[in-house]
């Protein structure tokens, strides 16, 4: 049986994993936390969100950016630190805005295609991840935003999402509680929402009773691949996928291979609803403020998430009070029944391509995959990803063996 070893225990590698295990491989993941899903999948905004598969690489994008830079609390920020690595991202990303409308179609197939392979994990796997079909609701303050929304709209048919256009009438008739200043709307109920976090978990402790070996708290420095194996930090595995987030960069530049991941950070917070009043007073269908760039999930009764802003600062995982301030604010504009006494807040490092396109395939090296770079739709996208890296690595494995046989020992050439 093939020995595979995935780098990375966040969503993107564990699913790669259940792909994997399930196509019969002989499965170790690696991770440098003790713990699976305690970077960008511990808390993030909670929506499985095709109808947010829109690309950021436009014009306006980089206009609204100039335009933030020297505001702390705007919905992106950017560092005016130099870089190499941030300026040939952000070189990159320019290069990319006349694929805007392709790239968009593509990431919303890929967002519908991953629907059916999350839900046959979720019950396969028997997983309470506080999930709710309850739908997305995007909504807008201005005439400009919601004219650009229509023209997403179709871009996001051609994909296969299908979102409804609604009237201020029926924004308030499908969220009652939602307050403030609102043109408009567009509603995806095809939509859902749960807990990134709780889902990853749990996917661990399932996959680990079927035989998938985790070696958490085990930061992996040296990596090579040769013809016959592939090491990680002395260990031999007949091939591997890269699923490490933001840390895919340097492991791929040690395979010879170049993966342009900059991590942007993004904020969340958890809003605990210790009351009837905020119990009653919070959303129970999941946002989406395209002003603001803020999505909202209800994770049960008593937990409300709100996330958002992109900050391009490094690999820097600090969580700034100025950055975390405008979510808590923006609860307290539109939803002021909701108390906002207790809020725990979180940050975490979104792996993007200058494409916002993840890398799913094969490296230059016939033992090397990689399956990272997701973005802002990580959750998304996982499934559809996992499953095509999955056949990748399956086809690669038997036409090497078909070409080459198998080898002595523990070793399958793949």
């Amino acid at each position: 049986m093939p020995h595979v070893a995935i780098l990375g225990a966040g969503i993107t590698g564990v699913t790669t994993a259940f792909a994997l295990h399930q196509k019969g491989f002989d499965v170790t993941v690696f991770d440098r936390q003790r713990y699976a899903a305690m970077e960008t999948s511990f808390a993030n905004g909670g929506q499985l969100s095709a109808s947010n598969a829109e690309v950021w690489n436009q014009w306006s994008t980089v206009i609204k950016g100039i335009r933030w830079m020297l505001q702390t609390d705007a919905p992106l920020s950017v560092s005016p630190r130099p870089s190499w690595h941030k300026f040939s991202w952000m070189a990159e990303f320019l290069a990319q805005i006349p694929r805007y409308r392709r790239n968009t179609i593509q990431t919303a197939r890929l967002a519908v295609q991953a629907r059916a392979g999350l839900s046959e994990m979720a019950e396969l796997a028997g997983l309470d991840f506080d999930f709710s079909p309850a739908g997305i609701l995007h909504f807008y303050k201005t005439k400009s935003d919601f004219d650009h929304a229509k023209m997403v709209t179709q871009l996001l048919s051609e994909g296969g999402v299908h979102r409804r256009q609604l009237t201020l009438a029926e924004v308030q008739e499908i969220e009652p509680s939602l307050e403030g200043d609102i043109l408009g709307g567009f509603w995806t109920e095809s939509d859902s929402t749960g807990d990134i976090h709780k889902f990853t978990i749990g996917l661990v402790d399932w996959l680990a009773r079927q035989g998938v070996l985790f070696r958490l708290g085990r930061p992996v420095g040296n990596v090579r691949a040769t013809d016959n194996f592939v090491d990680v930090d002395g260990d031999r595995f007949d091939s591997v996928v890269v699923a490490a987030g933001v840390g895919s960069r340097a492991l791929a530049k040690q395979f010879g291979d170049r993966v342009n991941i900059y991590p942007v950070k993004g904020y969340s917070i958890t809003v605990n609803l210790r009351d009837e009043v905020s119990q009653n007073g919070a959303p129970m269908v999941s946002l989406l403020d395209d002003k603001a760039k803020i999505v909202t999930s209800r994770l049960g009764k008593d937990r409300f998430r709100i996330a958002g802003t992109a900050e391009f600062n490094g690999e820097n995982r600090d969580i700034r009070e100025d950055r975390v301030r405008p979510l808590v604010t923006w609860c307290e504009t539109y939803f002021p029944n909701v108390s906002t006494e207790s809020v725990v807040p979180w940050a975490g490092l979104r792996p993007m391509m200058p494409n916002m396109m993840p890398r799913v395939g094969r490296g230059r090296h016939s033992r090397v995959f990689y399956n990272t770079g997701h973005g802002h739709l990580g959750w998304t996208l996982s499934a559809a990803t996992a499953s095509i890296i999955g056949d990748v690595v399956a086809e690669t494995t038997r036409a090497n063996l078909g070409v080459n046989g198998s080898s002595s020992g523990a070793v399958v050439p793949v």
